[in-house]
């Protein structure tokens, strides 16, 4: 028997063994150790794979009108049907790669042996003979199956072992589906270079148009650069892959697929694709303006167990709530008041829609522009949604008299403004020439010596809202702030890597928290005003509205219920009493300045020395509170008319953050018709009122009597008043009207009428001759 004969006889009888062949092969392959029982179990897996067919695809990001705004993957692939695929590239794949293709059983029984004989002289596998199905499972295992370096050097090892394992499946695959899915599966895995996998990508890729689309000369390019994508690349190789294009047309020709006068006549163009390979950008940088938005949606799918990488595999579509509209007029804001090459200033903006049940995002953006170009005024830092600046100023008085509200207070409740004001047990420090163990605060403006609740704020006076924390006490402000929407203050470590901010606040009882001083997430700030806007209702902040499969399958995402964390009354109450600020207050001028005419509950907040400024907005349709901080490595204070650092600080939050309120809800129908629930007397004068009303007009005697049986101390005063002498003129709270609290009885000293009138006194009677007289005593003394 002839040698060749011999090695055919061991080759045909290896690939009769299939994988028991193949492990008894093994050590003259120098594998040991590996079981025909794994062997087969791992074949198994690989080959119901494969039959699945299941490749990683491309994940859109849309905007909630379905506008694409960004692109997920690890390979750049879009899956199609058998018939959304050129007849003409399936014929040009088969003629150049397998033209026995369907006439075999998966393998080329023949070109096999051949091949095998000569490698087994070889000592190893310098011929390939490898069909459209062996490629289709070496691929699949490359670069679907293979999950580390290792495993993607066993999927193309050279190695007689590996080359049967591959025979076998390739058969059992022709076993399992019909030569029309195989060469599907096949032209939809395999790469074409410039990262585009599969053969839709590649149409997309080299000349703009889909797969279905292909051409005759073509799908011949394409066709011939699946024997090495990169080194045949029409942009840097453009000789070899005419060249190769040239072949598969000869090939197309020879096997009677066109004429050998259509093959010269494909030969004689050029190639055609673009000037540029049309690549698909990956990542929210991609978005733009929109990038914020898009890595905020990433992050929120990572909290909800929707890993990234799932992401970048599964071709998944995630529909966002961006609203366009909003998302354009907030950015064209932001960027307009705060210049985005402003050197280490940034204004951030969020749109929160208000609702009962959901609290969507319409928009998120910075006045710098998203990218990684620092010297270009870009920056991927998660600027609107994360913990950032020195606060928002005054805006966190809404949570002081929120406390106040929801404890018994009127909005009509008259309060004291004095100019300074030094509490003990609130913290150190503060203003100029402050004692020891004292916080001490000043007001930065002129005011009347008393305000209501309303008008307090309206205008915002320091003194008056540290009485108020004083009196509803600093825990229960930290925990309205962190109930109606700031619930990052209770992430552990926010503060100084330990405590969260809120159990810092509480435990060292700093008054100074009604005042603003510290950072604060801005989208949170927005969902502040969006809860008070659904009735004291909080949701979480929603970035979107579905993620679905290839297939149509929507994704459950597991949201938290939303809560009811104010009496509706109560944030009807503090909404109406905050309308007063663009009427009278400190966003009367900007609201003016934007022609604002519509309805809304409004806070401005400006910090210590100018370092941050905020304008808290918000009405049935829309919640927004834009945000001016210091984004760089130092604080300074800030300037106004441009934004800027500067040496002494004349920023508010009724300047350029109010503008932006305006500027973007003056584009936004849903925030133009919103409106406010109205006026509800019950709160004027507090859920207290009844108790205080009843003993007017009460002897001294009846009145105590009526309040300290209802627990309250009592104290006299006495006035000036209509009631009658010894009846109770008025009753008030001594402060904040809590159970067992202090009530001044004023005292009425008794009704005094006003004198009557006396008659005029009768005047004399005044004859002619008199008259004449003192005429001519007149003209005397004047020398007439």
């Amino acid at each position: 028997m002839s040698v060749w004969k011999s090695l055919a006889n061991i080759t045909a009888a290896a690939i009769v063994a299939g994988v028991a062949g193949a492990v008894a092969l093994a050590p003259v392959a120098g594998i040991t150790g590996v079981g025909v029982a794994r062997t087969n179990e791992t074949m198994q897996s690989n080959l119901a794979d494969l039959t699945d067919g299941t490749t990683p695809g491309v994940t859109t990001i849309t905007d909630a009108t379905g506008q694409p705004m960004a692109w997920l993957y690890n390979q750049r692939r879009y899956p199609v049907a058998n018939d959304a695929i050129s007849q003409h590239m399936k014929d040009a794949i088969v003629a150049i790669e397998d033209h026995r293709f369907y006439e075999h059983d998966g393998v080329d029984m023949q070109g096999t042996v051949r091949a095998m004989a000569t490698n087994v002289l070889a000592g190893g596998v310098e011929q390939g003979a490898s069909t459209i199905n062996q490629q289709y499972v070496k691929n699949y295992l490359l670069f679907i199956e293979a999950e580390n370096e290792a495993e993607q050097a066993a999927a193309v090892e050279q190695s007689i072992p590996r080359k049967l394992r591959e025979m076998r499946m390739a058969s059992d695959l022709d076993r399992n589906l019909s030569k029309d899915d195989i060469l599907t599966r096949y032209l939809n895995l395999v790469p074409f270079g410039n990262r585009s996998f599969g053969i839709e990508a590649a149409a997309r890729t080299y000349f703009g148009i889909s797969a279905a689309e292909l051409s005759v000369p073509q799908s011949a390019l394409l066709a011939g650069m699946v024997q090495s994508s990169e080194y045949l690349n029409p942009y840097t190789n453009l000789e070899g892959a005419t060249q190769r294009r040239d072949t598969v047309l000869q090939a197309m020709a020879a096997q009677g697929i066109i004429t050998a006068e259509e093959a010269e006549a494909y030969i004689a163009e050029p190639l055609g694709v673009l000037d540029s390979p049309a690549t698909l950008p990956n990542g929210c940088i991609a978005a733009g303006d929109r990038g914020f938005f898009c890595d905020y949606a990433l992050t929120y799918l990572e909290s909800k167990g929707v890993e990234k990488e799932r992401l970048m595999e599964g071709g998944y579509t995630i529909t966002t709530t961006l609203d366009p509209q909003v998302q354009d007029a907030a950015r064209a804001a932001a960027s307009r008041n705060v210049d985005p090459m402003t050197v280490g200033v940034a204004e951030v903006i969020n749109v929160v829609e208000p609702g009962q049940e959901s609290r969507n995002i319409l928009a998120m953006t910075s006045s710098r522009n998203y990218g990684l170009h620092l010297e270009a005024g870009e920056t991927v830092l998660p600027q609107p949604s994360s913990l950032v600046g020195n606060g928002a100023g005054s805006v966190f008085k809404i949570f002081t008299a929120a406390a106040a509200l929801e404890e018994g207070m009127g909005l009509e409740t008259v309060l004291p403004v004095p100019t300074r004001y030094e509490a003990r047990g609130l913290g150190t420090g503060g203003a100029r020439n402050c004692p020891p163990n004292t916080y001490c605060v000043e007001n930065s403006g002129t005011y009347k010596e008393q305000m209501t609740l309303r008008e307090a704020l309206a205008h915002s006076p320091n003194t008056t809202f540290i009485q108020l924390i004083e009196q509803v006490g600093v825990p229960a402000v930290v925990d309205m702030s962190v109930k109606l929407g700031l619930r990052s203050y209770e992430t552990p470590g926010t503060y100084d890597g330990e405590s969260s901010i809120a159990d810092y606040m509480k435990n060292a009882n700093l008054g100074s928290y009604t005042l603003g001083p510290t950072a604060v997430n801005p989208l949170e700030l927005s969902n502040v005003g969006a809860t008070l806007a659904s009735g004291g209702r909080w949701c979480e902040p929603n970035p979107i509205v579905s993620v679905t499969d290839r297939d149509g399958q929507e994704i459950f995402l597991e949201r938290p219920a939303c809560e009811q964390v104010m009496e509706e009354g109560v944030a009807h109450a503090l909404a109406d009493g905050m309308s007063e600020d663009l009427i009278t207050g400190t966003g009367a001028r900007a609201a003016a300045a934007n022609g604002w005419g519509g309805q809304a509950a409004a806070k401005t907040g400006t910090t210590e020395s100018h370092l941050s400024s905020a304008f808290l907005g918000f009405n049935s349709g829309f919640a927004a509170a834009p945000y001016i901080y210091n984004d760089g490595t130092s604080s300074s204070p800030l300037c106004t008319a441009p934004v800027r650092q500067c040496g002494y600080g004349d920023l508010f939050g009724g300047s350029e953050a109010a503008y932006s309120w305006f500027q973007t809800a003056n584009q936004v129908p849903a925030a133009l018709n919103g409106g406010l629930s109205g006026h509800d007397a019950r709160y004027d004068l507090g859920t207290t009122h009844a108790v205080l009303a009843q003993v007017v007009g009460m002897t001294e005697t009846q009145a105590r009597q009526t309040l300290e049986g209802q627990g309250y101390r009592v104290q006299v005063s006495t006035v000036d008043g209509s009631q009658p002498r010894g009846r109770v003129e008025q009753a008030r709270p001594d402060g904040l009207l809590q159970p067992g609290g202090t009530v001044i009885l004023d005292i009425s000293r008794g009704y005094t009428p006003a004198p009557t009138p006396r008659a005029p006194l009768p005047l004399p009677e005044i004859s002619q001759e008199d008259i004449d007289e003192m005429t001519n005593q007149l003209r005397d003394a004047l020398g007439l």
